[in-house]
């Protein structure tokens, strides 16, 4: 299936795992497409994926990932050679921060890159630069954010399918046909007519330090993912030893929690315009693509957009083509919005500050639906 496909780098091996799984095959006269998939999109697709294999797209190119990984490791060591050299004060402090934050998110786009297994053709080898970035140089667990991000691709925006909308209703309602079913039902978790001004306060700010925090040493401990926990040790034992040389103990502490907040702020801009504002309903069993465009949105391309968001502003092409190296997006980008086109799906593209906007307007309208539902008698 084309899931199955887009997941895996080496389809042989896994094909070789999962033959002993096989139960049996359809019969030649049953339908191998069901009524609720697009059947000339998905042909149209397989064609423009085997188009893509042709043209050497799914080939990451070496010297980008490790001038990448280079900017990361060097803002991370002038992070703490600021404080060494200028000293402890506000102004040191503050643009030590900086480079800190900028160092982590930028590690942050590196390990997804390598959690899509995009970075090296062998599996291995991703896996084992995964684990050094995500747990040594962040302080998370590699195998905790595969296991949840795989499940967001594969139903983004399905609800309790994708992991990364569990925050509604407990936290905020999204989507309109939720919110319309939640005020008819008369649930109220929050004062959702007002979520969009609590996002700001509440989400951004406060999902790495809080809940990401202690969520990912729980999924470790629980699943035992004990290699990663080891790692992920390492990140805080060089952290307190390195900045706490320099710093009191209050200082270290309210330096930490900062970045975090600062990096949080940064990742979930970037990570929900390119969802939130979209369609958020249960499951539809659509196909393939059609699951993954009508929940994804791009944001324009530019130098700055496509390192600030770490490429994550084509969303449609890297959905579609989950192990794709990023640096390639904009050359595929082209022939998704051709194949769109065709069929007459939406496809979206908006400026970054619109789409930063899009996502307050999204919870606004969406928390207005609940209220008048609410009220309505």
């Amino acid at each position: 299936q084309d899931a199955f496909v887009a997941f895996h780098v080496n389809k042989l091996l896994v094909n070789k795992y999962l033959k002993p799984l096989q139960i049996g095959e359809l019969a030649p006269d049953q339908p191998s497409l069901e009524p609720t998939k697009n059947k000339m999109l998905v042909e149209d697709f397989r064609e423009l994926r085997d188009s893509v294999e042709k043209m050497g797209l799914m080939k990451p190119n070496k010297l980008f990932f490790f001038l990448h990984l280079a900017h990361i490791l060097l803002l991370d060591i002038a992070a703490w050679l600021i404080l060494f050299y200028f000293g402890t004060s506000l102004v040191p402090y503050v643009v030590s921060l900086l480079a800190l934050t900028i160092s982590q998110v930028q590690a942050s786009w590196l390990q997804h890159d390598l959690g899509h297994l995009s970075v090296f053709r062998k599996t291995k080898w991703n896996h084992l630069l995964h684990q050094f970035v995500m747990c040594h140089l962040i302080g998370a667990s590699a195998k905790w954010w595969t296991l949840l991000h795989s499940r967001h691709h594969a139903k983004p925006n399905c609800f309790k399918k994708d992991p990364d909308i569990d925050m509604h209703p407990f936290l905020f309602t999204l989507g309109k046909k939720f919110s319309v079913e939640l005020g008819i039902k008369k649930k109220k978790y929050m004062p959702y007519n007002h979520q969009h001004k609590y996002f700001f306060i509440t989400l951004p700010p406060l999902l790495f330090p809080t809940y990401f925090h202690c969520h990912t040493f729980y999924i470790a401990y629980t699943k035992r993912y004990w290699g990663d926990l080891a790692w992920m040790l390492t990140f805080y034992i060089r952290f307190f030893f390195t900045y706490g040389s320099l710093l009191e103990m209050k200082s270290v502490l309210a330096y930490y929690f900062i970045f975090r907040m600062l990096e949080s702020s940064w990742f979930v801009w970037v990570s929900q315009m390119n969802h939130i504002p979209m369609d958020i309903y249960y499951d539809k069993n659509l196909d393939w693509v059609s699951t993954q465009v009508q929940a994804t949105c791009n944001v324009e391309q530019s130098l700055f957009n496509d390192w600030f968001t770490g490429h994550l502003n084509f969303q449609i092409e890297h959905h579609l083509f989950p192990t794709m190296p990023r640096h390639n997006y904009w050359k595929v980008a082209p022939l998704v919005k051709s194949l769109c086109a065709k069929h007459g799906i939406k496809y979206e593209c908006k400026p970054l500050l619109t789409a930063f906007a899009d996502i307050v307007h999204s919870l606004k309208n969406s928390g207005e639906l609940w209220l008048d539902a609410y009220l309505h008698k």
